[in-house]
């Protein structure tokens, strides 16, 4: 993605942050001269942005360990005073057991709750679980806007 990012931008300078086996990886096909690949740990530093994107990443975390992630976004994004933006990509589930299943987009994302639960002791979120999260991480302003299967968060 962030290949592709960098590719459409190319005045935007793109940096990557994963863990430094994946990183060395990354590097050997890596093209572009507005992107490059950071190794670290997400609990410990987030390069300073102006944006930050999460796709896919917060499903697989314990509420506490989101939180913890969250903050440290919110320590490398501007203050309000200037524009600085995380971008998440992730699931957002239906409210209550008893919500039917209405098309395959519900039935995936169920899906995909149970195998969070089974593989990562993490979860899919609901909007409300969505905001309790935010709140706890000192964001106050979001936008959720449904994807189909996933959703764009802006916080």
């Amino acid at each position: 993605m962030a290949i592709a990012i960098a590719k459409a931008f190319p005045t935007m300078m793109c940096v990557v942050l994963d863990l430094p086996n994946i990183i060395g990886e990354c590097k050997k096909i890596n093209n572009e001269s507005n992107l490059k690949f950071i190794g670290g740990s997400m609990f410990d530093e987030i390069p300073h942005a102006n944006a930050i994107l999460l796709k896919c990443i917060l499903h697989d975390w314990s509420d506490n360990d989101c939180v913890k992630i969250l903050k440290k976004c919110k320590e490398s994004i501007p203050s309000k005073h200037k524009v600085g933006n995380l971008i998440i990509i992730d699931t957002v589930m239906e409210e209550g057991l008893d919500k039917l299943i209405s098309d395959e987009f519900d039935k995936a994302k169920n899906f995909m709750d149970v195998m969070m639960m089974t593989l990562y002791v993490a979860k899919e979120r609901t909007k409300k679980e969505w905001e309790k999260l935010f709140d706890e991480a000192g964001f106050n302003e979001y936008k959720m806007t449904p994807l189909g299967l996933r959703s764009l968060i802006e916080v």
